[in-house]
């Protein structure tokens, strides 16, 4: 069940300096949607990120799942920078191409501590995912 009364109230850009500002090594992310329960951002691809066998590594996709999840909270929460991960799973589905990959974030729960994401991973241009992410993001106490 997605959470469809969710507004943002950071815009793409705003998130995106976010990113580059508490991440260094996210400087090559760009966030290319931020919508009601939703973001999205894309990861440049470069052969630094290959792994034997001339595919994308396993870590630069979960990278990517990780940073769609906190640029869809922060969208949607505003700097909340203590937001950290507390668990993610993520099923391999099919090897990439080595082109950018996108990771669209979608807010299934957002509660007062915890925030329940799922994230759908692709090579640009490919409807079909490479990847599929579910994770969680821990709170840290807010006002009531």
């Amino acid at each position: 069940m997605e959470e469809t009364n969710l507004k943002p109230v950071l815009a793409a850009a705003d998130v995106q300096r976010l990113l580059h500002a508490g991440l260094p090594r996210a400087a090559g992310l760009q966030v290319t949607e931020l919508a009601p329960g939703r973001a999205t951002i894309r990861m440049p691809v470069d052969a630094t990120m290959v792994r034997p066998g001339g595919t994308l590594s396993g870590p630069m996709m979960f990278a990517a799942a990780d940073s769609a999840m906190y640029a869809v909270i922060l969208g949607h929460l505003g700097a909340e920078l203590l937001a950290v991960t507390t668990d993610t799973n993520i099923h391999f589905l099919r090897r990439p191409e080595m082109r950018d990959i996108e990771a669209r974030a979608r807010i299934l729960k957002l509660g007062r501590r915890l925030v329940i994401c799922t994230v759908d991973v692709h090579t640009v241009d490919d409807p079909e995912p490479v990847a599929v992410v579910t994770g969680s993001y821990s709170l840290p106490p807010r006002p009531v």
